[in-house]
């Protein structure tokens, strides 16, 4: 799977360099944004293996990390990746996304998710996209609700995050059968 750029109206998907680096300290070092991520990203350095940890996983075939850009300031905002991808079972996982404050609750994320889950279903022929977050964090919940994704199950006690708090997460996916619809409410949303 090759980096790849995928344009919006509002946002640009771009592939994740340490040329980024800068930009997203700039946006991203809010502790806010990884309160429900396992590990916080709160300085540089942190930022910096983040960045390299998710390069990594790309070297090894496992992700496709992007940098949010917002399209009119071609400013970073966030991140998001592919993870878990597996070509032989034509499935993958959308996460580690997160977006500066100043651009929550507007279409950046919807139309981000949107391009993802175009491309991972029209381009990589993707049978199926899985989604997860905290069971504690309601508000990512309903919001992968609202993309159409049907919530699977909760992995109870599946990881232990970084302040020593053992995180039940729960599973979602978005099936290609499913696809048509979940593209046209996201199509309608972004405008």
């Amino acid at each position: 799977m090759e980096p790849v750029t995928l344009r919006g109206r509002a946002v640009r998907l771009e592939p994740l360099s340490l040329g980024h680096l800068d930009a997203l300290c700039q946006v991203g070092l809010e502790q806010e944004l990884w309160k429900w991520i396992p590990t916080a990203v709160t300085t540089e350095a942190e930022m910096r293996a983040y960045i390299a940890g998710a390069l990594a996983d790309q070297e090894r075939g496992v992700a496709l990390p992007f940098a949010i850009v917002d399209q009119p300031s071609g400013r970073a905002i966030g991140s998001t990746r592919y993870g878990n991808i597996d070509t032989t079972h034509r499935r993958l996982e959308i996460g580690w996304t997160w977006i500066t404050s100043a651009f929550q609750r507007t279409v950046a994320n919807t139309e981000a998710k949107l391009l993802l889950l175009g491309h991972a279903f029209e381009t990589l022929g993707a049978m199926r996209v899985e989604l997860k977050t905290d069971a504690l964090n309601a508000r990512s919940r309903a919001a992968i609700l609202r993309l159409g994704a049907v919530e699977e199950g909760t992995f109870r006690r599946h990881m232990v995050t970084a302040s020593g708090r053992v995180r039940d997460t729960v599973y979602f996916s978005i099936v290609d059968s499913e696809w048509p619809a979940v593209k046209a409410r996201l199509t309608a949303w972004c405008g």
